[in-house]
């Protein structure tokens, strides 16, 4: 474990989301109201290399980053502000996902193609296991006790025992691998295979592919979340800058809509309702869920690498690691929705 030098508190700002002075000219223009404003940066340890996925604990108040570039999880404690630790030697790591429940971090070190498990309360590093060609996307499955990553060039994902880490097994996918996510309710794995413009949808207890839902519209999905109270999935296509909604009942796209330029990570924030879509052009959208149908709320540049979203839905608050934010440094833009 190594801990950075002190950092900065929290600085508080007036400033809009679109707090740079110019923007690329294929992102969209900001909308009116309402609209997202930065209400803080938390300033980061480390130069202005590209950061990956974060993962937000809520209860503990405790955000990860993967800071792809230095090869290192940054921890943060949002309530104060201020970096807690780093967590080094993850090579290339680029995914991070926080179970509270465990006390657990896993990290996909794409560079070393492992899944990493970290003790979430010291920060050390427990162990690791191989996975296939550059993994990447994380997500958990409580009823199995499992974490299942996705290897993206390798197309397939790899299974490993959330407490000992041991594998236990794989799923050839057919296709380049997106994102992946766990839907409660019908205790499926579900995954982007983005070579493919395909949603699958997997039994955990065979490990086999029991659907495929073609994706119209969308040019490589890449970006996953879900609501699954209302049994809608959400696909962010990053080359045709498209955001798909499927009904996860009849399996059939039921939305669309225009994101950033280039759009990866997607947040959900079930008990507002909003989605949050973090685009490779630095551009945020943000889309509030109405029935069953979505409407850009938002659309506006935040910053150099605003490729990354995480929300904390006890506030509302999102997050964005982005790059030359503080004084020329990177940090994380703290959002409020006005």
């Amino acid at each position: 474990m190594r801990r950075p030098a002190v950092v900065a508190a929290v600085v508080l700002v007036a400033a809009g989301c679109a707090a740079p002075a110019s923007r690329p000219a294929d992102s969209p223009s900001p909308s009116s109201a309402p609209g997202l404003r930065v209400v803080a940066r938390i300033p980061l340890p480390g130069g202005n290399s590209r950061f990956d996925y974060a993962s937000l604990d809520p209860g503990r108040g405790l955000l990860f980053v993967a800071h792809l570039g230095a090869s290192q999880i940054v921890e943060i404690n949002i309530h104060t502000g201020r970096v807690v630790r780093t967590i080094p030697g993850l090579a290339q790591v680029h995914g991070v996902l926080v179970i509270p429940a465990l006390h657990r971090v896993y990290a996909t070190a794409t560079g070393a193609n492992t899944v990493v498990r970290i003790d979430e309360d010291a920060g050390r590093v427990l162990g690791k296991t191989a996975t296939g060609v550059y993994p990447d996307g994380l997500a958990y499955d409580p009823a199995n006790g499992t974490i299942w990553t996705t290897n993206e060039s390798g197309g397939s994902a790899t299974i490993i025992d959330a407490a000992t880490g041991a594998p236990r097994g794989t799923v050839r996918l057919g296709g380049e691998a997106g994102n992946v996510a766990y839907d409660l309710p019908s205790g499926r794995m579900l995954v982007d295979v983005q070579g493919r413009n395909q949603l699958a949808v997997i039994d955990p207890a065979t490990r086999t592919v029991i659907r495929r839902v073609p994706l119209p519209g969308c040019s490589e999905d890449h970006g996953l979340a879900l609501d699954s109270a209302a049994r809608l999935a959400f696909i962010a296509c990053d080359i045709n800058s498209a955001l798909l909604t499927v009904d996860m009942n009849t399996w059939r796209v039921t939305g669309t809509a225009v994101v950033g330029v280039e759009p990866d990570v997607v947040a959900f924030d079930g008990h507002a309702g909003r989605l949050y879509v973090a685009a490779e052009s630095g551009s945020v959208t943000v889309l509030q869920l109405r029935g069953s149908r979505l409407h850009v709320i938002y659309s506006g540049y935040l910053g150099d690498d605003a490729h990354v979203v995480a929300v904390d839905p006890a506030t509302g608050r999102s997050y964005f690691p982005v790059l030359s934010a503080s004084s020329g440094h990177p940090a994380v833009l703290v959002c409020a929705i006005n």
